[in-house]
């Protein structure tokens, strides 16, 4: 290729190619197209919103009497309000270069930790938004029969089948890795042994992340927390747009801190299957969804923000439970003050993400907006005339939302 004068229109196709060819799993969640915001063609700000609906779940009536039943859709806020981006400059004679060159030396890797930056945010958001959690917390996956109980648990909450995604953190996908490597099956060993993939695995597209998040519990030690009164039930139509409630509890550690994205059970209280309504036999877990500092003394009741919310009937129903609601004992997932690995597994509707067009600033010149498969950038030269250098800012802009909790899982290995 002949050596091009770089433009901003240039440098911005590039990027977007190095973005599409490095994007990994953020490229299989859902997209939410820019049409979902507005019509507006000069590009978005940081603060530009859509309410995305959450989907309705009718219940079959049986028989031949009519039922009639409102339609009652939450709906999701989804606001992009993320910029990203990175900064370099160029001298005169820089600006003569070949465009393969310049991607290789600076546009790829720029992209990359953009990108494994944009993967972490949306990570460490979608985890904390996941209430259910299989296996044992701070154990690696390391057998088929750790990694089964994912696509297990999920198809016992009715997620669809198609379109199942795991994020997996180094240690857990290469102990996945090191335990297909025994079997008999040329493909996925030689997939395994020769290539370090694991593919498909069990229905769900794998893939291995440095950026799965850990999460650390607060500092409850020596605490028996309970429920802190009956009735604590909401209603589809007071949680719908949240997913969350208040839950009433005391018993906490004086001045203990319950972190968000903590789980828990509460004792008797369990999972029930989303299309009979009928108990699973599961406790259902509930994760705190805002950080709380426990009250100054054990009998002081604490608020805490959880999801999902405690719906008792209905097309919504969350969970079954007999008796008194009172005093029911609350058990935290894994151990005060630790860290663990938060691997995922979840259907791509689960998390929404959108890259749109970037204003362009008033005034400037030269600039260039770029927009392909759903990704989009903008390239804005700043000429610094005294020293003869062109600086050059690449900005994305995007949003991301956890939009369905119910379609996703952390998942640990077993003892």
């Amino acid at each position: 290729m002949a050596d091009t004068t770089l433009t901003a229109d240039v440098i911005a196709k590039a990027a977007l190619a190095s973005m599409e060819n490095e994007i990994g799993w953020l490229g299989e969640i859902y997209r939410a197209p820019e049409e979902e915001f507005s019509k507006e063609v000069n590009g978005y700000k940081i603060g530009s919103t859509v309410n995305i609906r959450r989907p309705h779940d009718p219940r079959p009536r049986t028989g031949a009497t009519m039922d009639l039943k409102n339609v009652i859709e939450g709906k999701v806020a989804f606001t992009v309000d993320k910029q990203i981006g990175h900064d370099f400059q160029f001298t005169s004679s820089d600006l003569a270069l070949d465009i393969t060159d310049l991607t290789k030396r600076v546009i790829k890797p720029a992209m990359i930790n953009i990108i494994g930056e944009m993967a972490r945010d949306v990570a460490e958001q979608m985890y904390q938004g996941f209430y259910n959690w299989v296996g044992t917390p701070g154990q690696t996956i390391n057998s088929f029969s750790d990694f089964a109980k994912g696509p297990e648990r999920l198809t016992e909450m009715s997620v669809p089948m198609a379109d199942r995604i795991a994020l997996l953190s180094p240690s857990d996908n290469w102990g996945m890795i090191g335990s297909q490597t025994s079997l008999f099956n040329s493909g996925l060993v030689g997939d395994a042994y020769k290539e370090g993939q694991l593919g498909r695995v069990g229905g769900v597209n794998t893939f291995e992340s440095q950026v799965v998040p850990t999460h650390t519990n607060g500092t409850w030690d020596a605490t028996t927390p309970l429920t802190d009164g009956d009735a604590q039930n909401v209603t589809y139509d007071t949680a719908k747009n949240t997913w969350t409630q208040t839950l009433v509890t005391d018993g906490w550690d004086a001045s203990a801190t319950i972190t968000a994205g903590s789980v828990f059970t509460i004792a008797g209280v369990y999972m029930v299957n989303a299309v009979t309504k009928a108990s699973t036999g599961i406790l259902q877990q509930f994760v705190v969804t805002s950080a709380v500092t426990a009250n100054a003394t054990t009998t002081s009741d604490t608020n805490l923000t959880i999801s999902p919310p405690i719906i008792t009937s209905g097309p919504h129903q969350t969970v079954t439970y007999s008796g008194s609601f009172d005093g029911l004992a609350i058990t935290p997932v894994g151990s005060a003050s630790t860290g663990y690995k938060q691997n995922m597994m979840f259907h791509k509707n689960a998390m929404a993400l959108a890259v749109v067009p970037l204003a362009m600033p008033e005034g400037a010149v030269g600039g260039s907006r770029q927009s392909y498969k759903g990704f989009s950038c903008r390239v804005q030269p700043v000429y610094d005339g005294l020293n003869d250098v062109s600086a050059w800012r690449l900005d994305i802009l995007y949003g991301r939302k956890l939009i369905d909790p119910r379609l996703g899982l952390r998942i640990s290995g077993t003892a």
